[in-house]
């Protein structure tokens, strides 16, 4: 499940899932690496921006000026860290999915079908689509089936849902805020 979680159209394949034996839960799906580009993105606003923050000279508009980066930091960290699917895990009741932000948690018994995409799989529950992206073109079709699986398996089960809860992105969110005012903060000696 890849923020945003709006509507968005799929060609499904035509061709129909490969039945698939459902493997030892938790089972993994297999995911291409996070690009260089995320990675990059997430910790370059860590060193220029605290860099940034502690040389501009003091006043009023510098102050607005620290604010503004510090804000656009943090926006490009938090887009950054949170388009990426870092791991994707089936369990016998729901599917886990983590960002650098959230780790989001879908029950089976909320997906009404599964959507199977050159690289990627869509889970439709009513009005909206959680779409995994990243899985190599040629297990598409295996981690579709497992999915059909487990869902089936678990029609009976009690439901267990869980809100999204913050991965470690958000505490690095929070880190990043202290240390791009709090570059400021020491350089003027504002605080001690």
């Amino acid at each position: 499940m890849v923020p945003p979680m709006g509507n968005r159209s799929v060609e499904p394949d035509t061709a129909p899932a490969q039945q698939a034996d459902v493997p030892q839960l938790p089972w993994r799906v297999p995911l291409d690496p996070a690009p260089w580009w995320a990675w990059a993105l997430f910790i370059l606003p860590f060193i220029v921006v605290p860099g940034l923050n502690s040389w501009l000279w003091m006043g009023a508009r510098d102050m607005l000026a620290v604010g503004l980066l510090t804000i656009i930091g943090a926006s490009v960290v938090r887009v950054a860290g949170g388009v990426v699917l870092y791991r994707v895990e089936l369990t016998g009741t729901a599917l886990k999915a983590r960002t650098s932000m959230l780790i989001r948690s879908l029950a089976w018994q909320d997906v009404d079908s599964i959507e199977i995409g050159d690289d990627n799989v869509v889970l439709t529950r009513g009005q909206d689509e959680s779409e995994i992206n990243g899985i190599p073109k040629d297990r598409t079709a295996e981690v579709g089936a497992v999915m059909e699986a487990i869902r089936a398996q678990a029609a009976d089960t009690p439901v267990r849902r869980h809100r999204p809860r913050p991965g470690i992105g958000a505490a690095l969110v929070l880190l990043y805020l202290v240390l791009s005012i709090g570059a400021f903060l020491l350089r003027w000696h504002i605080v001690i």
